[in-house]
């Protein structure tokens, strides 16, 4: 067993260390290892996690789950910062499905607490800053545009009088301005798309913008899917308690499969949930566009008098601020505080923390491009794969796709059948386009 120093203890992640201060020795990068495993997993996310587990529980597999980080659960991490508040590395996650198995599923492994997720947009249509809900609805074009939106027939009736028609949209613009019409296009969805993307609407799939739903009601939530919540503990909590403590599984970090990759075990299958590209980058093809952000953190003691302030003891009035216009550069402000599953003492102190998030070309890869070129390039990609012998990619930057959490669980679940199956690919879930970035 190899033990870890104080140092190495103090730069772990809280949740982690609680979940295994028995067995320290999992952190360790390639010590202890057997010859061979049956599966070798790169990546510790979702994906590789679903495998494992499922390898372990149902076909009595072991696995060894390798991660070039220092930490499990991929972009889902998250850990208890120095002001004591639960905090996401990667971003906010958000947890929402319709898929009843993923739901059953992931309720094995964690408490959960129900949350229905908000967002607002603070936004300047020429009469100074409204902070109106997002995606759009009655609400949102009553407070902006002046507007006397009551029932679903008006909002119905003010959409059809600025809504283009055009039944096959090319591109995002198209795409807004068939659903949203020219204002709330203008209001909410060009400029935040820019910031995002680095590309104009017009310079995006058509899906990018259909992703985000434009209401007629008065329904504020962002998602409307039946199951909505948070782990009680936090996403690292759940992903510890799906593999950390399976004598079948084998974690290793700090372990980067392309340096490492002939000092590995042998093993009977490779599942690989990195980039597509990077797994064949020495092919000489051209890398894929993937999208990446950036995190600038602020500790604030937000004024606590209800007479002084509409949001006391916060920064802002809601977990997610939404900045659609070009005035400031980042995309969104989050203030964790907000979130229910946060420790007792990180909702009763007077500090608070934000992060201001700004969307950049460099660093993890979040979100995949999805423009016509990048189609076509991943299809050459794709090919390589399906004829490589030993390997199945798995996951979104496997797939080229952004998936919601949700549909990453069942994309997991519903290719490793497939593998215990011999290879035979069953009826999918038609899993739909993910939300994106929001």
């Amino acid at each position: 067993m190899t033990t870890l120093g104080a140092d190495e203890w103090a730069g772990m992640d809280l949740s982690v260390r609680r979940g295994n201060d028995h067995d320290p020795s999992w952190f360790a990068g390639l010590n202890g290892l057997s010859d061979r495993y049956d599966m070798i997993i790169v990546g510790a996310g979702i994906s590789g996690c679903v495998f494992a587990e499922r390898g372990s529980r149902e076909l009595g597999l072991r696995s060894l789950i390798i991660d070039k980080r220092d930490h499990i659960g991929g972009n889902c991490y998250d850990f208890i910062n120095k002001h004591g508040f639960r905090v996401s590395q990667y971003g906010v996650h958000l947890f929402h499905t319709k898929f009843d198995r993923v739901w059953e599923y992931v309720n094995r492994f964690s408490e959960w607490m129900p949350y229905e997720h908000r967002v607002k947009g603070k936004c300047d249509v020429g009469e100074g800053y409204k902070i109106v809900p997002i995606p759009p609805s009655q609400e949102t074009v009553n407070t902006l545009f002046h507007a006397d939106v009551r029932t679903e027939e008006d909002m119905e009736r003010w959409l059809d009088e600025r809504r283009s028609v055009n039944p096959n949209p090319k591109n995002g613009e198209e795409s807004a301005l068939t659903r949203s019409g020219k204002e709330l296009y203008e209001a909410i969805f060009k400029h935040y798309t820019k910031k995002q993307w680095d590309k104009w609407p017009e310079e995006l799939d058509a899906s990018v913008l259909a992703r985000i739903p434009v209401r007629t009601n008065r329904d504020d939530r962002y998602f409307s899917d039946p199951h909505q919540a948070l782990p009680k503990h936090g996403y690292t909590r759940l992903f510890e308690n799906m593999i950390m403590s399976d004598p079948n599984i084998t974690v290793r970090l700090n372990v980067d499969f392309f340096y490492r990759r002939g000092d590995l075990p042998e093993c009977g299958l490779t599942v690989f949930t990195g980039p597509i590209d990077a797994y064949y980058a020495s092919q000489g093809l051209p890398k894929l566009e993937y999208r990446s952000l950036r995190f600038f953190e602020e500790y604030h003691e937000p004024e606590k008098d209800p007479e002084k302030t509409d949001h006391p003891g916060f920064y802002q009035p809601c977990l997610q601020l939404n900045y659609p216009g070009p005035e400031v550069d980042f995309t969104r402000i989050v203030e964790y505080k907000h979130k229910p599953n946060q420790p007792r003492e990180a909702r009763e102190s007077d500090g608070t923390v934000i992060f201001k998030e700004y969307s950049c070309d460099h660093g993890e890869p979040y979100y995949p491009v999805p423009n016509p070129a990048n189609h076509e390039l991943f299809k050459k990609y794709q090919a390589l794969a399906s004829e490589e012998p030993g390997v199945c990619f798995v996951g979104r930057l496997a797939s080229y796709k952004y998936f919601n959490m949700d549909q990453a669980f069942l994309n997991a679940l519903e290719m490793f059948d497939e593998m215990k199956a011999g290879g035979k690919v069953g009826k999918r879930t038609e899993l739909g386009e993910g939300d994106g970035p929001k």
